[in-house]
């Protein structure tokens, strides 16, 4: 009995164990996040962004590589020279001497600084510190498209689920209608082709709301791969789908578009960047000049310690100009495709603010039409409402049929769907629009208290 006892003992405690780890996993909460929180984890995570600041990163390595351009250059060589035979030099009348051994070692120490290079250094260091100021400009623009995607995705979840009530609550009122019709059956006051069009409808508001449940679940996944999470991983948000007026006008939203997009900037830097290649083209005009100090070790052994024939040690510094002046025009043409390509970024600047202008045009139309049908739709959910509610007890008193009840019932859910759409809508396109003017986040309120 003690030995059984004991079993019972150790059955339990695993028991035991069984149950507090599948409370554990039960209990595990699901990750719940605001917009604000989701835009950080996307911000963090996101490829685009990471390759972005990394092209900052390499852009300002170049622009400090580009300085270098103006500081001496030290250089250090050893080099063994082997000649046929030993040098002898013959003077008439007095004969011949050695001048030289065949084995000759030498080792060069040089420093060379730049006096004048027809403006090329100083170009080439403004057109990678340009470089390196169109790069950051490049990632704030990345910023901007992660937000606006985030905000996007956020706001498809809030729609999606606004769309997965709607089809529940369609389901409810088939359920109870065809119940309605069942007992009306069964008491012989309606034919059975009514009661089978009820369970047909029925059956296809089922099948309405399993998509429904699946746009959740496809929105989840594509917010999750926003934020580079697991597209199977539980996540909640909170809920801030509702209407605030907007009240920028067009022109407003185009002068802050001008002033603040990134883009922009980016391609004015890049107009200046090809004028400053034209300055760094022409530098070919003119000549280059060094000042070079050498300090040099000779010697007949690898330790260059001297000869008999050579001072072991010399030095000497130099300026030297180095002018290429005929080179068959090519400086010239140079010169000439540099021009034509500042010129090719400053018609791409212009072609950007059009297009930059049409694109707050559209993305402000989409708004203020987003914002119409959230009027009309509300007013059509009230008429819809009254629709139904006059139509299912007109049915109940036999003087509507039941094709009455589910057309009313079917313009209910298709007027609440066009609302969700049209909130949802909205909400997308105030992000847009503010992606498409270039200014900064400013997180909606939470209200959790739309319809």
């Amino acid at each position: 009995m003690r030995r059984m006892s004991g079993v019972g003992n150790v059955s339990l405690i695993f028991l035991f164990i069984i149950l507090l780890t599948a409370s554990a996993i039960s209990g595990e909460k699901t990750l719940t996040l605001t917009l604000d929180e989701s835009i950080n984890i996307a911000l963090q995570q996101s490829l685009a962004v990471h390759s972005a600041r990394e092209g900052v990163k390499a852009s300002e390595s170049e622009r400090k590589g580009a300085l270098t351009g103006f500081l001496p250059i030290l250089n250090t060589k050893y080099y063994y020279t082997r000649l046929k035979d030993d040098v002898w030099t013959t003077i008439p009348g007095y004969g011949s001497f050695q001048t030289g051994t065949k084995n000759n070692y030498t080792w060069e120490v040089e420093a060379t600084q730049p006096i004048f290079a027809g403006g090329k250094i100083y170009s080439n260091y403004q057109i990678n510190k340009l470089g390196a100021e169109i790069s950051r400009m490049n990632e704030s623009a990345s910023i901007e498209n992660t937000v606006e995607a985030v905000k996007t995705h956020y706001f498809n979840i809030l729609k999606s689920e606004r769309i997965l009530t709607v089809a529940q609550q369609s389901v409810q009122r088939l359920k109870a209608h065809r119940d309605t019709a069942q007992s009306f059956y069964d008491v012989g006051l309606i034919p059975k082709n009514d009661l089978l069009y009820a369970e047909v409808e029925l059956a296809s508001g089922n099948q309405n709301l399993v998509m429904a449940e699946n746009g959740v679940l496809l929105a989840k996944a594509q917010f999750n791969t926003i934020l580079r999470r697991s597209i199977n991983e539980p996540i909640d948000i909170h809920d801030i789908l509702d209407y605030s007026p907007y009240e920028r006008d067009l022109d407003e939203c185009l002068k802050t578009a001008f002033e603040n997009r990134h883009e922009i900037r980016a391609y004015g830097l890049v107009a200046e960047q090809a004028r400053e290649a034209v300055t760094l083209a022409r530098g070919d005009y003119y000549p280059s000049v060094n000042i070079v100090g050498n300090y040099s070790k000779y010697g007949d052994q690898p330790d260059v310690s001297g000869s008999r024939y050579k001072n072991q040690e010399d030095w000497r510094v130099m300026a030297i100009a180095n002018w290429n002046f005929w080179e068959w025009g090519k400086t010239g043409h140079a010169v000439d495709a540099s021009k034509s390509s500042a010129i090719q970024a400053e018609n791409a600047l212009l072609d950007l603010k059009d297009r930059i202008a049409l694109d707050v045009k559209n993305s402000y139309l989409d708004l203020r039409e987003a914002e119409k049908h959230i009027f009309v739709a509300q007013k059509a959910i009230e008429q819809a409402e009254e629709n139904f509610r006059i139509n299912e007890e007109r049915y109940k008193e036999q003087v509507a049929t039941s094709t009455d009840v589910i057309d009313a019932q079917t313009l209910l859910t298709k007027t609440k769907s066009d609302y969700y759409n049209a909130l949802s809508d909205y909400n997308i396109a105030v992000g847009k629009l503010e992606r498409s003017m270039g200014i900064g986040y400013a997180p909606p309120k939470e209200t959790g208290n739309a319809k």
